[in-house]
């Protein structure tokens, strides 16, 4: 273990928790407007919170928060005191800003180091980093981690896929650090340049910022003959090392919640939700200083597992996150995630991990167009693989496609930046 508050005693950790939460709660009363004007307003007091138990009462902090307070009304400290800023992506164009004080970086690092030892990450592992550098998190949070494990970092960045094929092959890379999807791309690229991808050197790739299914995640860790283990961090909480799954058992995320405490809502009536039961997932910081946020809504669908974990580890697991409560589709009527979709389809043998969705309306309908790819090799013919992903999609969702293109191998875009696209929504 990194640290050893990862196998605390669940009573230990809960009063961890509590001291954490009377601190964090006493912080923003004093030094963030928002929250005293918050607190204010629902009638709860500092002092009305005894513990970790009481977290209920307190308001929530949403993105529109965000949007709302921009660009620095959720800030505990002053400009000056901030030694970096990183943001995100807003709805009203708006970027979400984050800021950090030395410490906050520090922590990053810890809770990130701790994600990359749980995935099985070394000290005297090299761990080349594709994630985009600049003010995206997940570059600097990988970076910092693993320096902070003692690893050696190849800070590649995103992009520029031959070259980073040659480096893992040049340099010896032991963890490749990307998305999902990218992962899937640098292992097609690796082919095409007469690389047999499985005989790289990488033995873990540590993904995050795409929901990656488990047939996703099967179809990585065969394309590079490693191990692939799921990273969750969001850049308003403090970017990725939030939450990672351990290599012992690649059986949901560990949640470093002596910093970061975890509930799950149904996101319509708000109210908590007991343990296994899917709903949204809200975070409260309990050690963050530059921008603490209390009960903040991530937008993000999974549930909560108390189980004992085969690692060792007694901290509360994550299930993948399946989606989001804002990337719903509704299809005449039909309530679908595209991950459930993604599931469904690449259980499938003969389809390549790639997709697309098209919506439309025609005549005031909703009209769904699905491009599956497939699989390289395949030996079914294109009738029988499009009654198979038909017929698979009828038995798990109840649901089929208007329209249905199967098309060849390497059509349907890659990314080499970012998060790649799934979903294209002509509607108006």
């Amino acid at each position: 273990m990194y640290h050893s508050n990862e196998c605390l005693d669940r009573a230990e950790l809960g009063s961890v928790q509590s001291e954490r939460l009377r601190s964090i709660v006493n912080y923003v009363y004093e030094n963030v407007l928002f929250y005293r004007d918050r607190l204010d307003a629902a009638g709860v007091s500092p002092t009305d919170i005894d513990g970790i138990a009481d977290i209920s009462s307190l308001p929530m902090t949403t993105k529109e928060d965000f949007e709302d307070e921009y660009p620095d009304g959720l800030f505990a400290v002053d400009d000056d005191e901030v030694s970096r800023f990183h943001a995100s992506s807003g709805t009203t164009g708006k970027p979400k800003i984050v800021s950090y004080v030395d410490a906050d970086l520090e922590l990053w690092g810890k809770t990130m180091a701790r994600s990359l030892s749980a995935a099985g990450v070394e000290p005297d592992d090299t761990v080349q980093n594709a994630y985009g550098y600049g003010l995206f998190t997940g570059g600097m949070g990988f970076h910092e981690g693993a320096e902070e494990l003692g690893a050696t970092v190849v800070p590649t960045s995103s992009g520029g896929t031959q070259r980073q094929v040659e480096l893992a092959a040049d340099l010896g890379t032991d963890v490749l650090a990307c998305t999902p999807s990218y992962a899937l791309y640098l292992a097609e690229t690796a082919e095409e340049m007469g690389y047999d991808p499985q005989a790289l050197p990488i033995s873990v790739v540590s993904y995050g910022a795409e929901t990656c299914t488990e047939p996703m995640r099967m179809e990585i860790e065969t394309a590079l003959n490693a191990t692939g283990i799921n990273n969750y961090g969001l850049s308003e909480i403090i970017g990725p090392g939030v939450a990672a799954e351990c290599h012992e058992a690649q059986d949901g995320l560990h949640i470093w919640e002596d910093h970061f405490y975890p509930e799950v809502i149904d996101p319509r009536t708000k109210e908590p939700l007991e343990a296994g039961k899917e709903g949204e997932l809200v975070l409260t910081t309990l050690t963050k200083q530059a921008q603490p946020m209390i009960r903040y809504r991530t937008g993000d669908l999974t549930t909560l597992n108390y189980d004992e974990c085969a690692c060792g580890r007694t901290m509360v697991r994550m299930d993948n996150v399946t989606g989001r409560t804002d990337d719903l589709l509704i299809v005449r009527g039909v309530n679908l995630y595209p991950s459930e979709i993604e599931h469904a389809v690449l259980d499938i043998n003969g389809v390549a991990p790639y997709y697309r969705i098209d919506l439309y309306e025609e005549d005031n309908l909703d009209v769904m167009e699905l491009t599956v790819e497939r699989a390289e090799g395949s030996s079914k013919d294109h009738s029988e693989l499009r009654d198979d992903v038909l017929s698979r999609l009828q038995s798990v969702l109840s649901f089929t496609p208007d329209q249905l293109d199967l098309v060849n191998p390497g059509t349907i875009e890659r990314t080499e930046v970012g998060k790649i696209q799934r979903v294209y929504d002509h509607r108006n």
